[in-house]
């Protein structure tokens, strides 16, 4: 492949223009990231509207299958926009993405629904069956595409912007995008549930974050219009060394194409498990099995990542004085190493009524077995079985339990020393309340600060992995390829082994019955990831972008 002249590197502060694209690509990109999260943060309220009723573990895993669709298809936007950001050019190529992601998440807000609804103001809206979750998961794909190619596109687009000894530091402020724009939803959203009763806004006031975000894709685009192109990019495009298959010359030639496999196992795999774990699967663990009221936990969230925010632009700064790789392994070391300790002693300081409870109360499911099923995606061809009926129940009660083979004999409940034989939910709710199970956190026993505390040790987590993270992809490939290159391996990382994490760490404890074992998922990746990069990944920091080789301007 044909090498660029060294060109614009420098070191030095950033420039007013150079400020400018830090902040205007940061606010259209936070404005993407809000409406990509409005789905995952407000799937528990939806789910029932758009999935058959009876079951609500398996609706919210239906609603989780749907959101981490979204993320699966990711990857594939990665190839279809880092092409044209490669080939087109990285200004014209995000201005698509969020015409398309404002576009997509507008239209949830008008789906019609699985079932008939009363709707203030419009009367009876009558369902339409399993076309309303096809219809969501189109949109959910729409959604995911186009911020596989926003991503990459932005941090590209900054760090081709940015001084050498600095790129670290500007690049974060992307980094900061995807938490500030979660926390922009929980914003809205706790706005709206503010003014609205619980059965409102289950019923239709969810919609009013999705049709606000219009308002928001006019304010991104307008704002995207005002940049101009890269001048590394323009300038390979003078020089007529910009590839002409960029996918081919990503992915099928050596050695760009092992450095793509390692970014993806040895970074950003690890980052993405990491990530996911600190904001969102902390967040479901609070709401879904500790059963904190939903406000609560969303100023707990929020409040976290006010917090740690500024941790990104720390971690970023710092990686361009002592490197990008050894920060992101410490992140993925650390958190596999305090996921157990931390999420107990979560449970212990946000609800330690359900923490005494199920101390006093071991309780064990009895059940034939082979009749039980391991749900992940649920549909049309799933079929539930009195087992699967009877761990649902307990699952969605944040319970953890014991299973118990007994072929051929029916279902059975023990709580304590009592004990309730066959399925039947209202008995074995009389058994749990008798048992004094406590149906919601005690908001006069939450433990604010020590709970806040271990939701700030996570959210620092992710700013170990992912402060740093733009930049050393950026560096890790050439100017050519850099778009497809840098945009595949995030987004399979964050878009598959991240996206994935809240499904399947649902799946993994109903099976198992225990409400921390999800947690083996995330922690599995993080150490997969910390192992193949410290030994296979080398430092990136001192690297000319143009040329590829160590830049002497670098800070040493």
């Amino acid at each position: 492949m044909a090498t660029m002249t060294a060109t614009a590197e420098r070191p030095g502060k950033l420039a007013y223009s150079e400020r400018f694209v830090i902040f205007a690509s940061s606010l259209g990109t936070i404005f993407e990231w809000y409406d990509f999260y409005l789905y995952a943060v407000l799937a528990p309220f939806f789910a029932a509207l758009f999935f058959p009723p009876g079951n609500d573990t398996a609706a919210l895993l239906s609603a989780f299958a749907t959101y981490a669709a979204g993320f699966l298809v990711r990857p594939f936007g990665a190839l279809i926009f880092g092409r044209l950001g490669d080939i087109v050019g990285r200004k014209y190529t995000f201005l698509v993405t969020i015409m398309v992601m404002g576009a997509s998440t507008f239209a949830v807000g008008l789906l019609p629904t699985f079932a008939t609804v009363e709707l203030p103001g419009v009367g009876t809206v009558g369902g339409i069956g399993w076309a309303a979750p096809v219809l969501l998961v189109t949109l959910r794909l729409l959604q995911g595409l186009a911020l596989g190619g926003e991503y990459g596109g932005a941090a590209t687009y900054v760090a081709e912007h940015s001084p050498a000894n600095t790129r670290g530091y500007s690049t974060s402020f992307i980094q900061t995008t995807a938490t500030v724009g979660l926390l922009l939803a929980l914003v809205m959203i706790g706005i709206c549930r503010e003014s609205m009763d619980v059965k409102a806004f289950s019923q239709w006031g969810w919609r009013v974050p999705f049709l606000l975000s219009v308002v928001l894709l006019a304010f991104s685009i307008y704002i995207r219009l005002k940049l101009n192109e890269t001048p590394i990019f323009q300038k390979m495009k003078e020089e007529g060394k910009g590839s002409k298959r960029p996918l081919t010359d990503s992915f099928l030639r050596y050695p760009n194409n092992k450095y793509v496999l390692l970014a993806l196992l040895g970074a950003t795999a690890g980052q993405g498990v990491v990530w996911y774990t600190g904001q969102f699967y902390a967040l479901f663990f609070l709401t879904i099995t500790l059963k904190v009221d939903y406000l609560t936990a969303y100023k707990l969230i929020g409040l976290s990542l006010i917090i740690g925010t500024p941790f990104f632009i720390f971690f970023g700064w710092l990686s361009d004085r002592i490197g990008r790789l050894k920060i992101i392994m410490a992140g993925c070391l650390i958190g596999a190493l305090t996921y157990f300790p931390l999420f107990a002693a979560l449970t212990h300081y946000a609800n330690p009524d359900l923490e005494a409870f199920a101390t006093k109360n071991p309780i064990t499911v009895t059940a034939d077995t082979s009749t039980c099923n391991f749900h992940i995606f649920v549909g049309p061809w799933s079929k539930f079985s009195d087992c699967d009926r009877a761990k649902d129940f307990i699952t969605k009660l944040g319970l953890s339990f014991k299973t118990e083979s007994a072929p051929g004999k029916p279902v059975a409940l023990t709580v304590g020393t009592a004990k309730v034989e066959g399925w039947d939910a209202a008995k074995w709710t009389a058994a749990l309340t008798t048992a004094g199970y406590p149906k919601a956190a005690d908001p006069n026993k939450i433990n604010w600060p020590m709970t806040e505390f271990l939701l700030v040790i996570m959210v620092i987590y992710v700013t170990m992995v992912y402060g740093p993270i733009a930049a050393f992809l950026v560096e890790l490939f050439p100017t050519q390829i850099r778009y497809t290159s840098m945009s595949l391996p995030y987004h399979i990382g964050n878009g598959w082994f991240g996206g994935m994490l809240p499904l399947l760490a649902t799946a993994l404890v109903a099976a198992t019955g225990d409400i921390y074992y999800g947690l083996w998922y995330p922690i599995g990746v993080a150490i997969m990831s910390f192992v193949i990069g410290t030994i296979f990944l080398h430092e990136t920091k001192n690297t000319d972008i143009v040329t590829g080789a160590a830049s002497s301007d670098a800070r040493p």
